[in-house]
């Protein structure tokens, strides 16, 4: 560039203006909420997740537990609205053949144990006499074991709870043998429906019968049997009598001894249901086997 002033040559000088850039701040300030956020919905999971398995009974954690350690396959294939006939695992189909064996086995040693009281009753002098009045049959239940009354030779001394000496001798016999088995047993007393009368107020054929049962199980473990065989004593009046059509029947007054089988155990503990001692329909003998 030329400065006419003074005839020379000036150089031209560019000025360039460099210019900071701002940093962006916030640019990240909200990335802790989200990991907040994050860390709540994991802890809510979690708290859900333990509420779920406090909450949800033994059986259905045991379901969803043999549901995650299927194959791959069954995954697909036993879902809902599958077919439920689909071949099982080998899993279930273990675990189904024990509980049948199990019970297979449960059933043949209540029905030897049936047999052998049976036989000692024929064999036994003191007992053949009385054969009438104790009756076996094998129930849902079990092996269930019944002494009755008989109009001439009651099992107990009129309104009392006092045991008579044939009694004794009938539950002692019998107290021995329970032990072959390990199961519990149910103990219930039976009157007929005949008022109670001559004993304080308030006093029933409901107290009757209960000291009663528990005067039977007094004597089945002077006999011999263990006593941590007793799972329940119970007295049930005349709610369930023997002979239905007529339950003044002498035969109404009675004990009835449950041997309980495996799932009968395992119901009682699970729901604290008393068992059905005195109605269980007998099996026909293609059940019992």
């Amino acid at each position: 560039m030329t400065d006419p002033s003074l005839g020379k040559q000036t150089p031209l000088v560019v000025v360039r203006k460099k210019r900071r850039k701002r940093a962006h701040r916030g640019g990240h300030a909200g990335a802790w909420k989200i990991a907040y956020a994050d860390f709540v919905t994991a802890m809510m999971a979690f708290f859900l997740l333990m509420w779920l398995m406090m909450s949800t009974n033994h059986g259905t954690l045991e379901g969803i537990a043999e549901f995650f350690n299927r194959p791959l396959q069954s995954l697909f294939t036993q879902g809902p609205g599958v077919d439920q006939n689909l071949p099982q695992t080998n899993t279930q189909r273990d675990k189904e053949k024990d509980e049948a064996q199990q019970q297979a086995d449960d059933r043949r040693k209540l029905q030897q144990l049936r047999e052998k009281i049976a036989e000692l009753v024929e064999r036994n002098p003191k007992l053949q006499a009385f054969k009438n009045q104790i009756k076996l049959d094998i129930t849902s239940e079990g092996l269930r074991i019944q002494i009755v009354d008989d109009k001439d030779r009651p099992m107990f001394a009129v309104g009392s709870a006092v045991l008579e000496d044939y009694t004794k001798a009938i539950l002692d016999q019998i107290g021995k043998a329970l032990n072959d088995v390990p199961n519990p047993i149910s103990i219930a007393g039976h009157t007929d429906n005949l008022p109670y009368a001559g004993a304080a107020a308030g006093y029933s054929n409901w107290e009757l019968s209960t000291e009663r049962a528990n005067a039977a199980r007094r004597e089945l473990i002077a006999g011999g049997m263990r006593q941590g065989k007793v799972l329940e004593i119970r007295g049930l009046a005349d709610a369930i009598p023997l002979i239905k059509n007529d339950p003044a029947n002498p035969q109404n007054r009675r004990i009835s001894i449950v041997v309980m089988n495996k799932e009968a155990v395992e119901r009682f503990k699970a729901d604290g249901n008393t068992l059905d001692v005195g109605a269980a329909k007998p099996l026909e003998p293609s059940e019992v086997k």
